[in-house]
Formats: C-alpha cells, structure tokens, sequence
C-alpha cells in the first residue's frame, strides 16, 4: 500500500527525469566506469577529476533526453524509456557475464541471430536480471504520474544540461587524446548510447551492403578437365584446439593421419561470422561489396551450389542455394541440428553434375556457442563431463573446453569422410579446403565466445585453422619460402579460382597457395 500510494504521487518532469537520470547511472553504466578506473593512467587526483566529470556529463545527458522525450512525446516517451530500460538491464547482463561490447559487431550479430541460436542464452539468471534492472524500472517509467510543466522550464533545463556538459567538457580537453584512444571500449559500455547509436551505424551499413555488387571482370574457364573444389567454412572454430597445430588433446584423430593434408598458419579479417564469411568469399580486403566467389564463379559457368546450417552470409547469387531443412527433406534418415546433413550426397550431386567445374561451399556451423554440446552427436562426446552451454561453463571453464573440444571431433569426422569421397572420385580431380570464419574465446581472461574489436581481441579470437586436401596429379602448392609465415582468409578467392582454371584479370597470383603452371 505504501509502494502503491508513493508511485501514484505525482511528481515534475524535473524530479522525474532526475531520477531516470539517477537510475540509469547506478544500473546500467558500472562497467563503463570500471573500465575508466583500470585505463587511465592519472594520478589519484586525475582519476577522480575524470570520473567525476564523466559523471555529472552522463547525469547531464540523460536527463536532457528524458526531460526533452517526456515534453515532446507524453506516453510515447514512457513507452520509449520502458523499453531502454530492458534492454538496458540485457546488455548489461551479457556485458557482465560474457565480457562483450555492445559495439556495432555486436549489434550486427543481434540482428543476424536466429532464435535457435538465441535460446541458448536463455537462463533463469538472464530472466530474473531483465526483471530486477529492466522490468521494475520500466512500469516505473511507465506508471509513474508526472507534471509536464511549461515550454519555459523546458528552455531552462536542457540549455542548463547543455551549459554543463560544454563546460565539463571544456575542463577536460586534456583527455581528448585518451578518449579517442579507447573510443570503441567507452562507446561499447556506454547505455544506452551504445546500442542506440551503433543501431543506426549498423542499419546505415546494412543499407550500403544492399547495393547492387561491384562486378568482377569477366573470367572464363581455361580447360575442360573435370574438376571439383569442395570448400568448408568452419564456425567459430580456432587453431588453438586442433590437434593438427599442436594442441595435446587429439581432437583431429582422423585428420592426423591423412598425409596428403596441408596445414597453413592463418588468422581471421574479423571475430564474427559476416564479415568473416566475407572475407573469404572476396578478392581482396575491402568495405565495398565485390562479387564473391560463388556468384563469380556461377556467372564464369561453373555449377556452384551452397548448403548451410549457419547465418550472416553475404549476398548469394546462384541458382542452388540449400539449408539444413532442405536438405532434411531430401535425406530424413539424417538430423537437420547435426552438420552431417550438409555433407550427404555429396558424390552423387558432383558425379550428377552437367559441368565439367563445380564448387560446393558448405557453410557449416559446428563449434558456434553458447550451446556446445549440441551441435555434435552423442557418439562424439569423447571428453566428458560437458557443459550445456557457456553461462554453465564460466563456473568450470574444463567443462566447456570439453564440449568445445567435441565439436572439433565432429569437425574432424566430417572433413576426413569428404576426403575419402573426393579420393575415390577417379575421373575427377578434387580439391577440399576447410577454414574458419572466426576463432572463440572459451575462458581465457575470463572471456567467452567471439566478437571483440580486432584491436581488443585475444588472438584465440583470431587464430584460424586452414586445412587443405589436394588429390594427386592436381595442382603443386608453393615452397614455403613463396609464401608469407601466416596467410589470411583472402587466399581462399584466388586458389579456387586457379583450381577451377578461371583466367580472370581478378586472379592475383600472390594470394595463391598454389603454382600457376
């Protein structure tokens, strides 16, 4: 009853908008002033000038908003500050629990997730921190009566809020240079300004990417040799747990013993999946959205055909495009959640193909988090016990290596089948060539998964498998000495290209791991 009579007194929008203020502060911005505290290198006294400046600069800001969103819009205002103030206790919930930053790769990731994917996140702590900072703040803004006030008062407090914020900013010019140094972290963990603003950088982006891609010069196809290239993107899987690059477990059992299996050392353009796709699908490392691989190659007259269990890819243009519940259609006997699907039929659809060059991508998406342990079948769960997902494994860190380490194990599985095939494949020269989009995080200094700033990001993030299998009597890879220490994902262009015998002023020889002969 006392709650109830004390939310049903009215307060000004003054005393309102202080309070918003107040909250947001004290709920939602803890980690961005963590974050001051452990960068700056000032004295005590320099330290607490800093935080005190930024503190009365973000009271400043935030009650110039709420004050001008409440006077402008009434209920839609309420509305609009109930809904930050969820999404402002969910971002600080994955700030808190998965060392993320809420940065436009972040962003970018939301809106490419799918809800199987999102679930996994799901958890009783997830719902009770949305309920406890978001919810009860939200009915406040939305239940709370407020006197509105007069357009005078309007004029008064926000040109005041402004005056403050000029004049603080003015006393701390000095720290420009350290502010523009560590931009990215500040906006990241800035609410709600991080995800509002980088909103609207991602959208800008996403309505760039949809124009129309810049054509490749016109390639042809040089010979008539039957010739078929099989190219696995990996998800999420690093160099650090392959067994292949030194790691002790043996996570690449089948793999290990393939002698015809080269192993380049690469790293990633990127820690998450788009621009990760894109970088191996594209000639060279750039913003602008060049014709990719697979439409370049369809448009050249190879029979290309992409199957996918995964997201986030860039604009496919080609007339076989197939997802796992496609594909469960054509097979029902084999489980569209497993990556195994994408591998069926492979033999019968190259041997079946009218086109004497084919290209099969297999988009797959096996060590994605955060559930782990469900992206394998039973039979692979080789390292036990396992976590169910990576909330479970910030508490043992060995269990969720675990379940990781079982993907790699799935993986290993799958790329040694295809190898297999495309060997008995007598009348076809073959070609299997696996990388990563990306790498993970699983534990190390405390961060999991992928998504980091490349600048900030640990190099586990990074650092990539590139496995490739060449049949006998194909193509000659380069010396060692011809090619740099670590490759990048745009090799991946001009290799094939050379494999399927497309003579193209787009070709760059340099980024070739193979001969020209």
């Amino acid at each position: 009853m006392f709650v109830r009579r004390f939310i049903m007194k009215q307060i000004s929008l003054f005393a309102f908008s202080c309070i918003v203020s107040i909250g947001t502060l004290l709920l939602y911005n803890i980690p961005f002033f963590s974050y001051v505290v452990s960068n700056t290198n000032e004295n005590v006294g320099g330290k607490l000038f800093l935080i005190g400046s930024l503190v009365v600069i973000m009271l400043a800001v935030n009650f110039m908003m709420t004050y001008l969103t409440m006077y402008l819009t009434r209920i839609v205002g309420r509305i609009i500050l109930a809904v930050l103030s969820i999404i402002n206790a969910t971002a600080v919930y994955f700030i808190f629990t998965y060392s993320v930053m809420i940065d436009a790769t972040t962003v970018g990731n939301v809106f490419n997730t799918r809800y199987s994917e999102a679930s996994g996140f799901f958890s009783w702590s997830l719902w009770l921190s949305i309920f406890a900072f978001g919810v009860i703040p939200a009915l406040f803004c939305l239940l709370q009566p407020v006197v509105v006030g007069k357009a005078k008062k309007l004029g008064i407090y926000c040109g005041g809020s402004l005056a403050v914020v000029l004049i603080i900013a003015l006393m701390n010019i000095s720290q420009t240079l350290w502010i523009s140094q560590h931009d990215t972290e500040l906006g990241g963990l800035l609410q709600p300004w991080s995800y509002l603003v980088n909103t609207c950088r991602v959208i800008s982006s996403h309505q760039d990417e949809q124009a129309e891609e810049i054509k490749l010069p016109d390639g042809h196809i040089a010979d008539n040799e039957k010739a078929v290239v099989v190219l696995v993107i990996g998800e999420s899987a690093r160099k650090a747990n392959f067994q292949l690059y030194g790691y002790q477990r043996d996570t690449n059992p089948l793999l290990s013993k393939q002698e015809e299996l080269k192993v380049f050392q690469t790293t990633s353009c990127a820690t998450f999946t788009t621009a990760g796709t894109k970088a191996i699908l594209e000639p060279k490392n750039t913003d602008e959205l060049y014709e990719l691989l697979p439409n370049y190659a369809f448009r050249t007259g190879v029979d290309v055909s992409w199957r996918t269990s995964n997201w986030g890819e860039p604009p496919i243009h080609i007339d076989e495009y197939l997802d796992n519940e496609e594909l469960a259609t054509q097979y029902p006997d084999e489980k569209s959640a497993y990556d195994g699907i994408l591998f069926r039929g492979l033999r019968e659809r190259i041997e079946s193909s009218k086109k004497n060059k084919v290209l099969i991508i297999l988009h797959t998406s096996t060590s994605h988090g955060p559930n782990y342990s469900e992206k394998y079948p039973k039979a692979f769960e080789v390292y036990k016990p396992v976590a169910k997902n990576v909330e479970e494994g910030e508490k043992n860190v060995g269990m969720l290596v675990n379940a990781y380490d079982n993907t790699i194990r799935y993986t290993d599985y799958l790329l040694d089948g295809l190898i297999n095939t495309l060997r008995e494949m007598d009348d076809w020269h073959s070609a299997m060539i696996f990388i990563s989009d990306h790498g993970e995080s699983l534990g190390e200094n405390k961060m999991f998964m992928h998504g980091l700033p490349m600048k900030l990001a640990p190099k586990v993030q990074y650092e990539i498998p590139f496995l490739v299998w060449t049949s006998k009597n194909f193509r000659n890879y380069k010396a060692e000495s011809d090619l740099p220490a670590v490759l990048d994902q745009h090799y991946i262009f001009h290799s094939v290209l050379n494999l399927l015998s497309i003579q193209s002023p787009a070709y760059n020889k340099e980024n070739d791991i193979y001969k020209n002969e």
